[in-house]
C-alpha cells in the first residue's frame, strides 16, 4: 500500500485541521531519531507558502522569476519549484524527491485523501466525525478522550508519544541501527 512503489516505510497522519498533526510529529520526530532513524517528513501545505524570508538572496531570485530555486549549504538544502498547473500534488510524486538510500522511514502530514497508512488523530471535542469509518488504510486511532463508537482499529493515546512511537515501529516493521559494539579498550569493534 506504499505509494509509488517506494522502498521505505510511509505513514501518514490524517486529521481535521487544528488537531495538532504538526504537533505531534515535533513531539515524536526526537524520539525517533534518538533511536538512530533516519526520518523524512512531507507535509501538505493548503495554501501558497515561502521558505525563505523576504529580502533573502534565495526569495529574491526565484520571486525575479527562477522557477526552480536550489539553496544549499553544508548543513541543509531546500528546493524551492514554482507550478504553473494548479493542481494538488499526489503524494507518488512528491515522494520521488527523496533520497531512499538516506531514509530509514517518511512521515506525512496531510493527503488524508490518499490510500497509503495513516494515524488518524481524533479529538472528541473538537467534533469531527471519525476519518477511519471511512478510510480503510487508517491503521489506527490516537485520541485524547473516549471515542463515541469503537472505530475497529488500534486506538492510541494521543498525549503519550513515546505509544505513539511503539506503534509505528511494531506496525512498519521498521528495523532500528544497532549501535557499535564497544571494544574492551573502549574504542568500537569492527
Amino acid at each position: 500500500m506504499n505509494p509509488g512503489n517506494v522502498q521505505f516505510p510511509i505513514l501518514g497522519f490524517a486529521a481535521f485541521s487544528g488537531t495538532g498533526k504538526t504537533t505531534l510529529l515535533c513531539r515524536i520526530l526526537p524520539l525517533l531519531k534518538a533511536r538512530g532513524l533516519r526520518v523524512g517528513l512531507v507535509k501538505h501545505a493548503h495554501h501558497d507558502f515561502d521558505t525563505d524570508i523576504p529580502g533573502k538572496d534565495s526569495y529574491e531570485l526565484r520571486k525575479a522569476g527562477a522557477v526552480q530555486m536550489l539553496v544549499a549549504s553544508r548543513r541543509r538544502r531546500a528546493l524551492v519549484t514554482e507550478t504553473e498547473d494548479g493542481h494538488e500534488p499526489r503524494l507518488d510524486e512528491l515522494l520521488r524527491h527523496l533520497d531512499p538510500d538516506s531514509l530509514d522511514l517518511v512521515l506525512v502530514e496531510g493527503f488524508k485523501a490518499e490510500p497509503f497508512p495513516k494515524i488518524e488523530l481524533h479529538r472528541p471535542s473538537l467534533g469531527h466525525p471519525l476519518l477511519c469509518l471511512a478510510d480503510r488504510s487508517i491503521v489506527a486511532v490516537a485520541t485524547d478522550a473516549p471515542l463515541p463508537i469503537e472505530p475497529g482499529v488500534p486506538r492510541l493515546d494521543l498525549n503519550r508519544p513515546t505509544e505513539i512511537v511503539e506503534f509505528i515501529l511494531r506496525t512498519l516493521n521498521v528495523a532500528q541501527p544497532v549501535p557499535p559494539r564497544r571494544s574492551r579498550a573502549g574504542g568500537t569493534a569492527s
